[in-house]
């Protein structure tokens, strides 16, 4: 029973808001509050909204149930309420970091994610963009949203995890969740605590080495990335494709195919090439 006296299913308890303020709201830390609502329309929508009011860096918002979820190219992300981690963050990058490189904040949240997977047992790996796999099997969705506000511009990241979600409420077949691959650690608010930890760090390298692109999370990122060294079939929104072999991801967080560097912003869907 929660604290309104509701019933809930004890296998997926609502998301802890006091634990997970007390163990990431800290001084010299990146995360300044967190809000956790029973349900909402869109977190990355609250987040933007706050944004323009003039909400400070590091501003977490997450939800129990979310009901007009967004994720890359206006596809829809919708979850069985409590089933996963559904979590939109507000950055502020410092001015010195270009905006061309802002492409990289959902990289990042995909290493974020596939690292906290990690910690929880399951093993994954990065498809390009950001992409985060088990099997060939996708367990998150990640977007990134530019807010202009009155002190410039800001960035919300919004991810998605799916946690808890069984076989029979997956979207789509080739979806998955930490409990179907047998994850050790299944506790929502456990599992968004790791993934804001790993968040920080990859932001933090990210802004420290924004004059070096062959150092910090690049190179992290192109060790994880599986798309890199494959053959592939990009489709582009004209309804063209670009056949090749993914070589590189660079500094600008384009993938290259066959000395081509193409933006997440210009490909519909990049897969194997014999799919």
């Amino acid at each position: 029973m929660d604290a309104a006296g509701r019933f809930f299913d004890l296998e997926r308890p609502p998301l802890d808001e006091a634990s997970l303020h007390a163990a990431l709201v800290r001084d010299g830390g990146l995360w300044t509050q967190v809000v956790v609502s029973e349900s909402t329309g869109s977190t990355n929508s609250d987040v933007a909204a706050q944004a323009r009011a003039g909400a400070p860096e590091g501003l977490v918002r997450t939800t129990d149930a979310q009901t007009q979820g967004r994720g890359r190219l206006d596809r829809t992300f919708i979850v069985p309420e409590r089933s996963g981690v559904i979590v939109s963050i507000l950055l502020r990058p410092p001015v010195e970091v270009a905006l061309q490189r802002w492409v990289w904040l959902p990289l990042l949240g995909g290493l974020a994610v596939d690292a906290t997977a990690r910690e929880c047992g399951v093993q994954t790996e990065l498809k390009w963009p950001n992409d985060v796999l088990v099997g060939g099997r996708k367990i998150s969705g990640i977007l990134l949203e530019r807010v202009e506000t009155p002190t410039g511009p800001a960035a919300v990241v919004g991810i998605g995890l799916n946690v808890t979600m069984s076989e029979s409420e997956l979207p789509v077949p080739t979806a998955t969740s930490l409990l179907i691959e047998g994850a050790e650690q299944t506790d929502r608010t456990v599992v968004l605590r790791m993934l804001l930890r790993n968040l920080e760090a990859l932001y933090r390298a990210w802004v420290a080495t924004d004059g070096d692109p062959e150092a910090g999370v690049r190179d992290s990122y192109r060790r994880r990335c599986v798309t890199i060294g494959s053959a592939v079939r990009v489709e582009l929104p004209d309804g063209t494709t670009v056949h090749g072999t993914a070589t590189d991801v660079d500094q600008d967080g384009r993938i290259v195919v066959d000395g081509r560097a193409l933006s997440a912003g210009d490909v519909t869907h990049v897969r194997p090439a014999e799919a």
